[in-house]
């Protein structure tokens, strides 16, 4: 994983069940639980704030974060759902998996596009379609990646970006077995409504009239 791994500071929620839960919202936290990891469950609270602004900075569900909580040992976690208010869209429950180093697991990694101004078919007016926005990897726990790179330098319209175009960080693989689409360089909308007018326009030999072909 590119950088140190962040922190994530919680607090121990005492007491279970739907009434510690609203009793955490009113206090301005947002109840989760951590599992997993040969470990029994813990309860916890996350101030909604924090949390909020690590949702708003994306990539929360790709990120492997340290968690703190005082009374036990640090340990590295990765989010596995973010229950959210149907109304409002904000956050009301967060469950966490504890994860060691070297646990497998598959996360949705982002894709980001570099070279836009060196791909021809782009300077032409072509159009980049992205297929795929995030890609499920194979990542170990300890070394995920933070994005997958994309060079688009000397595409023309017309070319596919595939999975196997792009250098996977080591001990990665992806959750499809096949060498599936990323994205594609595509003509602009008014050369391809061109292209389909001159074919409608021009009529191939055996179209044209018997008498029209005899005249001479």
């Amino acid at each position: 994983m590119a950088g140190e791994i962040p922190d994530l500071v919680a607090l121990e929620r005492t007491g279970t069940g739907k009434g510690a839960a609203r009793q955490a919202r009113r206090d301005g936290m947002v109840p989760g639980v951590v599992f997993g990891g040969d470990k029994d469950p813990l309860a916890i609270n996350i101030p909604f704030n924090e949390l909020l602004k690590r949702l708003k900075a994306g990539r929360f569900k790709s990120t492997l974060f340290n968690m703190k909580v005082d009374g036990h040992e640090d340990v590295r976690v990765v989010c596995r759902d973010v229950q959210r208010d149907v109304v409002k869209d904000l956050p009301t429950h967060v469950d966490f998996m504890r994860l060691r180093r070297t646990t497998k697991i598959a996360l949705f990694i982002p894709v980001e596009f570099i070279n836009e101004e060196e791909a021809p078919g782009l300077k032409r007016g072509g159009v980049l379609t992205t297929v795929r926005p995030e890609v499920e990897l194979v990542v170990t726990a300890g070394d995920i990646p933070e994005k997958l790179t994309v060079d688009l330098a000397g595409l023309d319209i017309g070319d596919t970006v595939t999975i196997s175009d792009i250098t996977l960080p080591k001990g990665t693989k992806p959750t499809i077995d096949r060498d599936f689409v990323i994205a594609n360089i595509s003509a602009p909308s008014g050369l391809r409504a061109s292209e389909s007018e001159d074919e409608e326009e021009t009529p191939d030999a055996d179209e044209v009239p018997a008498t029209e072909q005899n005249e001479d």
